[in-house]
């Protein structure tokens, strides 16, 4: 049978894998894992792999990709990361075991549709240490735990950060010990124990990789770990983990050589940009069915050597193959591995295809691919 196109080839046995060698990392250092599914838009049945290979929770910035979830009937407890807008509070709490936040007034807003409910809405407080995202000052952190305690309807799951998302700030030991230095300053303030300290995100694995993380950090969000098998910080490939997790495939529509500069006077393009051409003389050109409202063209890796990606247009990405081998023609696909910008948009695409099961081909990491080196299978 045809396969449609564009589309994703998800291998959730590579994901299950990924999560259980995740979690078993953070277990030897006393530290839980929230898997993440907004990469993947929330599609139940990675949640379901990752549940499998042992989170403790799943964690999504996007309400409705959790209601996504629990009406697909994912039977776990499910955090969600970015922070509640005040409109889907109601929403936040029939729908969240437990919420990011840094607003009071959101807080409040939470903690009275949750006794309206007859429930408890757990949330974390989020510190900022410099990334200059969400989070409270951390000169303002035990009295922002204060006010949470005496909201009714809420109750303190911890405290919690994120680096590396807006700002780039990397994780290290000094602000992984000054998130602790806070839970105790908290702790002693407020006469409490703070049971979660959640330590960060995918860019933490590192440090859970080499055994550094603190003790004390009992939690971490873990989202592109575990579907593209890198850390975040220099997107390199872990010891354990598998990349072989995701394949975008797209049919080969137009191909012909062509001039690798315009003939004409050059504007802007359709999106507004003024592209950039170097001379090559006449080159064999791919035009596939899948641009850029489907996906970062930007963040696409071509599995087959000697295939070159030379721009995109909303709907058209258009390749260089003169240098591959590949007998390519008319309806042939052709395969990408993506980084996290194409996953992530790929994923959220209406217009690419999802499809449970393994691509074919040995698969590369970011770093080869930066050395030169392709995917050995291209069909």
């Amino acid at each position: 049978m045809r396969m449609s196109n564009p589309r994703i080839e998800i291998n959730l046995e590579a994901i299950r894998e990924n999560a259980g060698c995740v979690v078993a990392r953070g277990r030897r250092l006393g530290c839980r894992v929230v898997g993440v599914t907004k990469g993947c838009c929330g599609f139940p049945p990675i949640a379901r792999a990752m549940l499998d290979g042992g989170v403790s929770m799943i964690g999504d910035s996007r309400l409705e990709n959790i209601q996504r979830m629990r009406r697909a009937g994912i039977k776990a407890e499910f955090m969600l990361l970015r922070l509640p807008m005040p409109k889907e509070v109601e929403a936040v709490v029939e729908a969240v075991d437990v919420s990011l936040n840094s607003e009071l007034e959101v807080v409040r807003a939470l903690g009275k549709c949750a006794v309206r409910r007859g429930k408890v809405h757990r949330v974390i407080l989020m510190i900022d240490l410099g990334d200059l995202r969400e989070g409270v000052l951390p000169a303002d952190a035990a009295g922002m735990v204060e006010r949470i305690m005496e909201t009714p309807g809420v109750k303190l799951e911890g405290i919690g950060t994120n680096l590396a998302c807006y700002g780039g700030v990397v994780p290290t030991r000094e602000n992984m010990q000054l998130l602790l230095a806070l839970k105790e300053e908290i702790e002693r303030a407020c006469a409490i124990k703070v049971a979660v300290v959640s330590g960060g995100n995918s860019a933490n694995m590192r440090m859970l990789w080499e055994g550094v993380l603190p003790a004390g950090i009992n939690q971490l969000r873990i989202g592109e770990g575990i579907l593209l098998g890198n850390e975040t910080v220099e997107r390199v490939k872990l010891p354990g983990l598998r990349q072989d997790t995701f394949c975008l495939k797209a049919e080969i529509i137009e191909l012909k050589e062509k001039p690798s500069v315009p003939i004409g006077r050059v504007g802007q393009n359709a999106l507004g940009e003024v592209p950039q051409f170097q001379d090559r003389g006449v080159r064999l050109r791919a035009i596939l069915g899948m641009g850029r409202q489907d996906v970062i063209t930007a963040s696409l890796i071509p599995c087959a050597p000697g295939v070159d990606i030379i721009g995109a247009s909303s709907d058209h990405l258009i390749v260089d193959v003169t240098d591959s081998a590949a007998p390519w023609r008319v309806g042939m696909e052709m395969a990408f591995k993506m980084e996290y910008g194409a996953l992530m948009t790929a994923m959220a695409s209406p217009y690419v295809k999802k499809s449970i099961g393994p691509g074919k081909g040995r698969v590369v990491s970011i770093n080869e691919r930066r050395k030169g080196t392709g995917c050995r299978s291209y069909r």
